[in-house]
This record gives C-alpha cells, structure tokens and sequence, in this order.
C-alpha cells in the first residue's frame, strides 16, 4: 500500500511531520492493541511473527496485545516489549497504567479493541488520524458504542492526514 513516495496512505511525508508524531508515541508510558493489530495470525501463535514493524517497533515501551491465546512476552529491540494478554480490557488497562507509572497509557487499536475501551466508559481522551483513503471493509470505528459527548481540544494538519483530539465527556 506504500506509495511512490515509499509513505503508507496517512504516513506524514515530511520529517517535521514525522517527528511530531515520533514525539507523540515518545511520551506514551505504555500501548494496547488488540490482536489484529499486532498481526494477522489468527488462533494458537505463530512463533515467528513479531509484529508488522520489524525488529525495532515505533513504541519503545511496554505494549499490551489482547488476545485469547497465551503467548511469552516478546522483547523487542529500542525497548519495546509486547506482553499478550489473554483476561480483559481491564487487566491490560491496569498492566499498562502500572509500567507507564506516571506517563500516559495510548490504546492504539484497532477499531474492535477501541470500541470496546469506549464501550466500557475507558477513554478519557481520544485522538483521531483521519485520512483520504478508504478500504471499504473492516470494523468501524464506533460500532456498539453508546452516543459520546466529545470536546475538540486540538486539531493538526499535515500532509496526507488530519490529526484531531477529543477529550471524552461521557
């Protein structure tokens, strides 16, 4: 899906673009994702998958994978390790919230995994990368989620993505 400039549909083409987005991932404690954005494997773990990003993930922090199959931690190069999950929203919520210790916890997706978290009232703060490129299939973002009260708190262009944050209000 790389384009002729070697960016993904939403990636910033600049590198001031990037860095702010670096910045961004650089002040997060800890991650959660489901499983399917860790990977497309699905049922009992492949063990040669590492994830989509290579030896040396963008996080370099602890990352909580949800999934419902055991798996070891997988400690990664920059300092990132995945940890999977296997009892709830909540247990990785508070795994998360204890190794970011002061720093904030980003539950990163995908759209199941962040409709659950909102679902469920655990999202005080959510950023949004809106893109002009559709896929035409998949989980929407929002789906089983009760009506939310939302207040714009940031807005930032770039490129090739819309970057928009909203605090939660209920």
């Amino acid at each position: 899906m790389a384009g002729a400039t070697g960016c993904t549909p939403g990636c910033s083409k600049t590198p001031e673009q990037r860095q702010a987005e670096l910045d961004r991932l650089a002040a997060v404690g800890a991650f959660i994702m489901g499983r399917n954005m860790f990977g497309p494997v699905r049922g009992a773990w492949d063990r040669q998958w590492k994830g989509w990003w290579g030896d040396n993930p963008p996080y370099h922090a602890p990352v909580f994978v949800l999934t419902h199959h055991p798996r070891d931690p997988q400690p990664m190069d920059g300092g990132t390790t995945f940890y999977f999950v296997t009892d709830g929203i909540e247990s990785a919520l508070r795994q998360a919230r204890e190794a970011a210790g002061e720093r904030n916890v980003s539950i990163h997706g995908g759209a199941t995994t962040i409709n659950q978290y909102l679902a469920a009232g655990l999202i005080d703060e959510l950023r949004l990368h809106i893109v002009p490129f559709t896929l035409g299939a998949g989980t929407r973002l929002f789906d089983g989620v009760p009506s939310l009260n939302l207040e714009q708190v940031e807005s930032r262009a770039a490129d090739s993505v819309t970057h928009v944050t909203y605090r939660v209000l209920s």
